[in-house]
């Protein structure tokens, strides 16, 4: 098995990285395929930031838990999160040490409003309107910078069903 690169699901507030990343890791089990998964949100959220966006605190735990997972060998990891920067893929390949390949994730505007929507309680009203206030920006910032081999509109797909074509696009699933 190939573990020469990670699989990064890229994609802007919305569109269904999270759940695909889930499914992938399903998929991969099923396979018999050993994988880690992370969800690079998790490794940023802290207050007050580090330094800008939490950016370099960020890697240096993707790091640290990247060493750890491949201290129990050979796997196949699995990304997700937003990466709109050439510069912000090399930080995320210096952590992994190894290449970033990455799929972009996208949907129909009012497709990520009402998953949006779906996602946060009246208690979180104000991430909510932040992400709102967003999701058109970052889904154009993706686009123009095209630095993804893949794209894949989720607007009318379900999550397995986009973690299988990640899947087959490396040859990592029928």
């Amino acid at each position: 098995m190939s573990t020469d690169y990670a699989i990064f699901l890229n994609g802007g507030f919305g569109v269904g990285k999270s759940s695909a990343l889930e499914h992938a890791g399903d998929l991969l089990a099923e396979a018999g395929r050993p994988f880690s998964l992370m969800d690079v949100d998790w490794f940023h959220r802290s207050w007050p930031p580090a330094e800008q966006d939490n950016a370099l605190i960020e890697a240096q735990n993707i790091a640290a838990v990247w060493k750890g997972y491949r201290s129990v060998g050979p796997r196949q990891l699995v990304m997700c999160g937003v990466i709109s920067t050439t510069a912000a893929r090399e930080r995320y390949e210096a952590a992994v040490e190894q290449p970033v390949r990455m799929v972009r994730l996208t949907a129909d505007a009012d497709v990520t409003r009402k998953r949006l929507r779906g996602r946060y309680t009246a208690s979180q009203r104000s991430a909510l309107e932040w992400h709102l206030e967003r999701c058109d920006e970052i889904a154009a910032r993706l686009e123009a910078a095209d630095l993804d081999e893949l794209v894949i509109d989720t607007s009318r797909i379900e999550p397995h069903a986009v973690a299988a074509r990640t899947l087959r696009h490396f040859g990592l699933s029928d």
